[in-house]
């Protein structure tokens, strides 16, 4: 029997049905569909990733099935290694097509997609791949590239609407399972943001409906912004809602709002988000290595006992120690607190920024790496055309924490203490230790470095760098290549 010709939708951080190019794209095809999500081992055994990460996936798809049931079709949620299971696929069916976005993501993707390319190749398989939230590939500078963008923005959302018989059937995909290595996808509880479009819309929907209005207020406040963020950057990540539908909706809000300047500010965080995932997919070196390439002979002092402290939170800084146990735990922290615990990892602790990258990739429920290498490199202070930043934990708690209500949520052990003595308590005398039966060392860490110190050196080396030759050459480089041409104009936009 001559195998039936199908179309295939290769889903990685695109899992939804709604808006999504690749399926619209498929749907088009004059073949019926398959949608198809691999756990792919190469990802599941990359120090980047970690189970939270999968199970967000996991309920991500269980959404989409739940979506697709009126539709008498699923998802095919297999693990294995990618080529494998096309291989598997080709002798069920006869593969015509195979539908994806451009993946901007770690190094061991783009190889994986070499690879897979020759393969479909050989096979006469066409492999159609469309660009991912405005974000494009083989671009060599930003001109124009925010008017493509924004013009993306504005056009028509992709309807899911498949015709009848378009889809593959429950009982063939059942069927099929037999031949692979199918995905349970139960998850474990725990204090994460679940996955999933409709999980998504709700978190959309209470922002817009009123827990933008402290937005601007509230974004650097370690509790505060739980709340007042939107905290859709999951969802964003893993493809459960796309951007467009976001800023739409977001620009109908906004236009019947009395507070404009709260989702102006969100909106322009929308474009922030592609201008970094852009300048990661044009200069994707910057996975290990600092894309100016004069901090290269900047080198650091590793120290094992000072890393394992600060992934911890045990450094004796409480604010950090508090940010790094919240991420730990819930996976989600505020953007400042991001940029501070990278700054004090690589400025305070003098370690390179490449020690913190899987560490913190783990405990982001969001991580994109389009986002994250990027950032890591800017807070780092080694970019060269960014504002050196090195964040005082001290002072940003007394601002941004003043109460201490966040330290003492996830530090409970200096609750009971003073808040003075909650923000430093390693200011406390030994007299004063005792009235509170608490010991510096013993009930809480002493700091791990003199921070003094290690901020002036710190600065004294950055500042000092950022005047060598090859460090400003790289520096016209970089402005060259990623700058956005008509910023002031760009920004009135908004």
């Amino acid at each position: 029997m001559d195998r039936e010709r199908i179309s295939i939708v290769w889903l990685k951080r695109d899992l939804r049905l709604h808006d999504n190019e690749a399926i619209s794209n498929a749907l088009q095809s004059g073949h019926r569909v398959l949608l198809l999500y691999v756990f792919e081992r190469i990802l599941m055994e990359d120090p980047h990733y970690s189970e939270r990460h999968w199970n967000f996936i996991k309920e991500s798809v269980s959404d989409m099935n739940e979506r697709l049931l009126p539709h008498n079709s699923k998802v095919l949620a297999v693990e294995g290694d990618i080529i494998g299971i096309f291989k598997r696929l080709q002798e069920i069916y006869a593969i015509q097509r195979v539908f994806s976005h451009r993946e901007t993501g770690l190094l061991i993707t783009f190889e994986r997609d070499k690879k897979l390319a020759r393969f479909f190749r050989n096979h006469l398989i066409e492999w159609i791949e469309n660009d991912n939230n405005g974000v494009e590939r083989g671009l060599k500078d930003r001109e124009k590239w925010f008017e493509r963008w924004n013009a993306f923005m504005q056009q028509p959302q992709i309807v899911f609407n498949p015709p009848e018989n378009s889809l593959i059937v429950l009982p063939e995909i059942e069927k099929m399972e037999a031949h692979f290595s199918v995905t349970s996808l139960q998850t474990h509880d725990g204090l994460f943001q679940k996955g999933g479009t409709t999980q998504g819309w709700r978190y959309a929907n209470t922002f817009f409906k009123d827990r933008y209005k402290d937005y601007m207020y509230q974004i650097s406040k370690p509790e505060g912004s739980r709340k007042s963020c939107s905290r859709l950057s999951p969802y964003f990540a893993w493809g459960n809602l796309s951007i467009r539908e976001i800023y739409q909706f977001g620009k109908k809000v906004k236009s019947q709002s009395t507070d404009k300047r709260h989702l102006g500010a969100f909106l322009s965080r929308l474009r922030w988000q592609a201008h970094f995932i852009q300048k990661f997919e044009m200069e994707h070196t910057m996975e290990q290595a600092s894309v100016n390439k004069g901090y290269h002979k900047l080198k650091k002092q590793i120290s094992d006992n000072y890393q394992k402290a600060w992934r911890e939170g045990q450094t004796g800084f409480p604010l950090v120690d508090a940010s790094m146990r919240c991420l730990n735990t819930t996976g989600y922290l505020n953007f400042r607190m991001r940029a501070m615990l990278v700054s004090f990892f690589t400025h305070i602790l003098w370690q390179p920024w490449q020690d913190a990258t899987q560490h913190l990739s783990q405990q982001f429920l969001d991580f994109e790496p389009g986002i994250h290498f990027p950032q890591l490199q800017m807070q780092a202070g080694e970019t060269g055309i960014n504002n050196l930043r090195i964040y005082n934990p001290i002072k940003n708690a007394k601002e941004h924490d003043p109460k201490a209500s966040f330290i003492k949520k996830w530090v409970p052990e200096l609750a009971h203490l003073d808040i003075q003595f909650i923000h430093e308590p390693f200011l406390m005398t030994p007299m004063e230790q005792q009235l509170y039966d608490f010991k510096l060392g013993r009930d809480y860490p002493e700091p791990i470095v003199e921070i003094k110190e290690t901020r002036k050196r710190a600065s004294d080396v950055l500042w000092g760098i950022k005047k060598d030759p090859e460090v400003r050459m790289e520096s016209k480089r970089i402005l060259k290549k990623h700058t956005i041409p008509n910023r002031k104009r760009m920004l009135r936009n908004e």
